[in-house]
């Protein structure tokens, strides 16, 4: 077997994206996940799963029963809007989680590397660069990019402490298979399920408000390409493209064969007007680049909410 890794929120969207990867490629993989929010059936065959919370004393002892020798870290509270509602939540999720985890692999002792899902557009907040590089400071907008934020900065303390070190990888808009297109889903995911059932979709003010979309499969490769780099520091992992949602809701639109236009409704407060991450280091440092075209991969999206499940 390969190295040993550890994935928490591996049975979600992207940690299932990613387990899948690390196992396809010969590493001896175990998951965490609480299913909170990710399904059993995502889990990959060959993996060990622990159905538990990242924050208990049940997910430490998985740390030190497994002594992974990396350690994956995607199990979060996403809900941007919750992390506003209630930020000590979000805290406790997205922080504690972390530190309870990380003090587990300190006692461990077998820890060699983290790779941290941060994020690309909730930590840099409005940015004065388009596309944004990891130099740009940290100025979140929400509790939950402040959490990512200093879940970073915790880590770091863990490098100075430890020599472990940490690839921070600041995602942009993930999107692909797997996706929930209910709750805090993704945009993609909530379009594609309402276009597919024939209802309209709704589109936030005038709709030129910009993402930066990656396709999952292409983030799962910057983690492995980041795991067997060894990679320390931040990472960008995005494509440098801004995207408008009207021109998003065009693209699926047409590959569901609808041509009915969106709906419209207010503004929401709040909401970052551009967002895009420059991922040259990336290319630099692990030679990873995104491979996957936007049409390709939200027909290819499309296709797995019109396939028949369950």
């Amino acid at each position: 077997m390969g190295k040993r890794i550890l994935i928490t929120g591996g049975a979600g969207f992207i940690g299932s994206t990613i387990a899948d990867l690390f196992v396809q490629a010969g590493w001896d993989v175990a998951v965490l996940d609480d299913l909170s929010s990710g399904k059993r059936e995502n889990v990959p065959q060959g993996a060990r799963f622990y159905p538990v919370d990242v924050r208990s004393a049940a997910a430490a002892e998985a740390v030190r029963k497994e002594r992974p020798q990396v350690i994956c870290h995607h199990a979060a509270q996403i809900d941007v809007r919750r992390s506003m509602a209630d930020p000590r939540f979000d805290a406790d999720v997205n922080v504690g989680g972390l530190l309870n985890l990380m003090q587990a692999a300190a006692a461990a002792g077998s820890v060699e590397h983290v790779l941290f899902a941060s994020s690309g557009g909730a930590t840099y907040g409005d940015t004065a660069v388009i596309p944004t590089p990891e130099t740009h400071p940290q100025a979140p907008v929400s509790h939950y990019g402040a959490a990512k934020a200093a879940s970073e900065l915790y880590l770091g303390v863990y490098r100075a402490a430890l020599g472990i070190p940490v690839a921070a990888l600041r995602y942009a808009n993930v999107y692909g298979p797997r996706q929930d297109p209910h709750g805090e889903a993704g945009v993609v995911a909530i379009f594609c399920g309402r276009l597919l059932e024939g209802r309209p979709c709704t589109v936030y003010g005038d709709g030129g408000q910009t993402r930066d979309y990656v396709f999952v499969g292409d983030v799962a490769r910057a983690n492995l390409l980041a795991a067997e780099r060894r990679h320390d520091g931040p990472l960008n992992v995005g494509t440098g493209v801004e995207t408008d949602v009207n021109a998003l809701y065009a693209h699926l639109a047409r590959a569901a064969g609808v041509d009915r236009p969106a709906e419209h409704a207010p503004a929401r407060p709040g909401e970052q007007r551009r967002s895009c991450i420059d991922p040259s280091l990336a290319a630099r440092a692990i030679g990873w680049r995104p491979e996957v075209p936007l049409a390709d991969g939200l027909a290819r999206t499309l296709e797995w909410f019109r396939a028949p499940r369950g």
